[in-house]
């Protein structure tokens, strides 16, 4: 059997726009997710503290997660 070198591309993020954004919502969810986002729940919402905060915890794994996908399909070099 033979290898291909090509890059499996995945369907649906061929676009710039596309990769702009799941790039952009990765990041959000890294730097929004573990700060404003609990800081939302608990004081605005008036959400129990270590429930907001484990919100944010699973927003900014979420966000890792997807970062790693992003880089692994080569969408970000």
């Amino acid at each position: 059997m033979t290898e291909d070198n090509e890059d499996i591309q995945v369907s649906g993020i061929e676009s710039k726009f596309t990769k702009v954004t799941l790039t952009i919502f990765a990041v959000l969810l890294i730097f929004i997710g573990p700060t404003y986002i609990p800081y939302l729940l608990a004081d605005v919402l008036k959400l129990e503290y270590f429930a907001s905060i484990g919100i944010g915890l699973v927003l900014f794994v979420v966000g890792l997660v997807m970062l790693v996908f992003l880089v692994r399909k080569k969408v970000i070099t």
